[in-house]
């Protein structure tokens, strides 16, 4: 009977409180969003998997010795996640677009006002009982607005770690409904007719120009605002290893093997931070409306920069074609 009752109390059916299955149902729920819905599957369904194994109790995932223990630590702790998908996002994206028309820059100069209206949003929050946000929380919550999940990752883990998960969450989830949050905003700023301009066909941008641009961004980087070098230098790196030309199985690796190798250990660390005593707390309730308020008035002001350059343009921009660019911080460059 004693040893009947030692293997009943080693099970999870003993050892489960409901906090844990709220977290597990959670994490369905984003696996049901990624294969069902097709939302951001790449890392919707690793983080949701990574969320239903940190919740098992006596497990030990998350406890050193584990899996996710380490797989957190060696790459998110340590920034290096974050950083390599940034370079494999570099060597997959073409500036050739913003480069021919540079003004394109401002779309995404002005979606950025939704990363400052929410970290005032963030401080504000702290009227209400039950809300504590320092200054750092506010701004990794802030990053939010920019619509890049590497970034929030990399900034919540140097300043709120322990609102990594909830961050995460809300930053991915909300760029995999851009097709359901992102058109009622434009319509509501938009005419018809602005959403129906034919936009001309772009100048050809030379390979030199392509290959000087990385270099340029770094350059900038490093004279205005070095501390973001992390990112915006591992970035350039995977652009110019797509533009030059001459690393083409390096700037193919990055793009996939790498890239995809990254994004399933991302995904579980990521997943790894929704334990239930981190997760369930009145403040991830606030990180998730602030989300969705950085989203909408970062595509509410993108828009808008869009038709106020229509005002003093000779080409016009179509503002329906520019809001699904908005969900990254550099506007319109990628389609």
């Amino acid at each position: 009977m004693e040893g009947l009752m030692i293997l009943w109390s080693e099970t999870g059916l003993a050892n489960f409180q409901w906090p844990q299955l709220v977290m597990m149902v959670v994490g369905c729920l984003l696996l049901f969003l990624a294969i069902r819905r097709g939302f951001e599957p790449l890392l919707l369904l690793p983080i949701g998997f990574g969320a239903i194994l940190a919740n098992i109790p006596n497990a030990g995932f998350n406890e050193p010795g584990g899996l996710l223990y380490y797989v957190y630590h060696v790459g998110i702790d340590t920034g290096v996640f974050p950083l390599l998908i940034f370079m494999g996002v570099g060597a997959m994206t073409d500036f050739g677009a913003l480069i021919a028309n540079p003004r394109t820059l401002l779309l995404g100069a002005a979606a950025q006002f939704g990363i400052f209206a929410t970290l005032f949003g963030a401080i504000l929050l702290n009227l209400i009982p039950g809300m504590e946000f320092s200054l750092q929380d506010a701004a990794s919550i802030a990053i939010i607005g920019g619509a890049d999940g590497p970034t929030a990752i990399f900034l919540a883990s140097r300043l709120s770690p322990d609102l990594l998960g909830a961050i995460a969450v809300a930053a991915y989830s909300y760029m995999a409904l851009v097709p359901i949050i992102q058109p009622p905003i434009m319509k509501l700023f938009t005419s018809p007719q602005e959403r129906q301009i034919e936009m001309k066909q772009l100048r050809h941008v030379s390979k030199t120009e392509k290959v000087l641009f990385p270099l340029a961004v770094l350059m900038m980087t490093i004279l205005f605002l070095p501390s973001a070098t992390p990112l915006v230098g591992m970035f350039c790196l995977g652009n110019l290893m797509r533009e030059c030309g001459v690393v083409d199985r390096l700037s193919s690796t990055a793009q996939n093997e790498l890239i995809n190798i990254v994004t399933i250990f991302l995904g579980l660390a990521v997943g790894s931070k929704l334990e239930a005593d981190k997760f369930l707390q009145f403040e991830t309730l606030g990180i998730l409306v602030l989300g969705a308020v950085a989203f909408s008035i970062g595509t509410g002001t993108g828009v808008l920069m869009a038709k106020l350059l229509n005002r003093f343009s000779r080409d016009p921009i179509n503002t329906d074609w520019c809001g699904w660019g908005l969900r990254r911080a550099n506007g319109c460059t990628r389609g």
